[in-house]
């Protein structure tokens, strides 16, 4: 179902003494203007500057700013990137800790053939959003290249694939340490591996854990090529895939933090949903470990998330009563693959109808903060983090699982914003792929 290629990408030359740990840059889509700032400070080539450019002064063409980022990867080319002879994979490991755990997540970059969500093996669960998909086309146009990763999982239970290239494995072409994790890349370009790597996937469906919006903009620029005549090279875009069945993979919950609202009445809140639920009122765990191993006891066999009002020094954790009938709670037009899960009966029967937060809103963000860090949503909670002092109610989360997700992309239907989060990102500047370059 799948079809991959190797490809001749362009990577960073490091032969030339540079730190590559000055080079890489994280998704353009969580970098704010300081953090940009001082990576582009670290090296004139790291490569912010190109996928989140900045318009030359006084400049009042409002696409000045592509244009701006085409010359910065032109520059790239000649200054600080080499493009490998042969076509080839990359694979690509990530060692990290989280929770007190030391973990490696394995995967490779190469092209995949584009289709439509829906109309071929990639599929999404989460919707997207119009504004980021034509900035990411605007820059694409103007580099005529793809320069982000797209992040898939596809099933491979008996890690084929890890066979298909450990023997073809050489050196690593680029081995440090960034942002806290270890990164490792090789490249593998003989041919019978590659070809072999193909056959693995020829298979599998391919579920999106992040990129949605860099996806489909691949897409859309295929399309464009396509009706100027270029239909073949914009054929496959670049991805990086990594097994679904893999301890590895690791997802961190996204907590909900509700503010500009009139009022939070909790204790309304929870007479309004305890038909569904069973409730248990406690003190505020002391530190993120006690929470996260407090909601993972609660939501072992059903949803559970806690609620808890800045300042108050009480967390309410509510879990799923065993016989919760989904038709009775207004739930029953919802596909069967989202009836139960955590984020949705959070956002259906809490935010939406007890606080009365409409589902444009949650789309816009209006009321609601996504915090990533259980600490920091715990300091809120607390009342004693120096930012987003207007939150009214916390509600923290537990990790979705990888099965959940999968078996909402297979049901056709797409999960609510933010309710996932795969740790951790992949950087840009690993390798990129130039549209009109000699691959294969």
């Amino acid at each position: 179902m799948a079809k991959i290629r190797a490809f001749e990408g362009l990577r960073y030359d490091l032969s030339k003494a540079v730190a590559p740990s000055d080079l890489l840059a994280p998704p353009y889509d969580v970098i704010d203007d300081d953090q940009r700032a001082a990576l582009a400070a670290r090296s004139p080539h790291n490569c912010v500057r190109v996928i989140l450019p900045q318009a030359p002064a006084g400049a009042s063409d409002p696409n000045a700013k592509y244009e701006a980022g085409a010359a910065e990867f032109a520059r790239l080319q000649v200054e600080a990137l080499i493009r490998d002879r042969e076509p080839g994979f990359y694979v690509y490991h990530q060692r990290f800790e989280s929770e007190g755990r030391t973990y490696v997540r394995k995967g490779f970059v190469g092209l995949i053939e584009l289709t439509r969500f829906g109309a071929g093996p990639v599929l999404p669960h989460e919707r997207t959003l119009a504004g980021p998909k034509l900035d990411r086309l605007m820059l694409m146009r103007a580099c005529d290249a793809h320069l982000e990763l797209v992040f898939g999982m596809f099933s491979d239970p008996e890690r084929r694939w890890e066979a298909a290239v450990e023997p073809a494995l050489g050196p690593a072409v680029l081995d440090t340490e960034w942002d806290g994790v270890h990164h490792s890349l090789w490249r593998v370009s003989d041919p019978s591996a590659c070809a072999a790597l193909e056959q693995v996937l020829a298979d599998k469906r391919i579920y999106i854990a992040d990129g949605h919006h860099r996806y489909e903009t691949m897409c859309s620029f295929r399309d464009e090529l396509e009706a100027a005549g270029r239909g073949e090279a914009g054929r496959f875009g670049m991805i990086y895939l990594s097994n679904l069945d893999d301890d590895g993979l690791v997802v961190l919950p996204t907590h909900r933090l509700v503010h500009g609202l009139a009022s939070v009445d909790l204790a309304k809140v929870i007479e309004q949903v305890r038909p569904w639920f069973a409730m248990e009122q406690r003190p505020l765990p002391s530190d993120a470990t006690e929470l996260r191993e407090l909601l993972g006891r609660a939501g072992a066999e059903r949803a559970a998330f806690g609620l808890a009002v800045p300042g108050a020094g009480e967390l309410h954790v509510l879990t799923l009563r065993a016989d919760f009938d989904p038709a009775a709670a207004g739930l029953g037009s919802l596909p069967a693959a989202l009836q139960q899960l955590d984020v949705v009966v959070l956002h259906e029967l809490v935010i939406e109808r007890s606080l009365g937060i409409s589902k444009q809103a949650q789309a816009d963000k209006t009321n609601i903060y996504y915090y990533k860090s259980t600490e920091a949503a715990l300091d809120v909670a607390r009342g004693t983090h120096s930012q987003d002092r207007d939150t009214q109610l916390v509600c923290f989360m537990n990790a979705t699982p990888v099965r959940d997700v999968v078996a909402v992309c297979d049901s056709g239907e797409v999960m609510p914003q933010k309710s996932t989060f795969f740790y951790p990102k992949i950087p840009t500047g690993l390798v990129f792929h130039t549209i009109g370059g000699s691959d294969r």
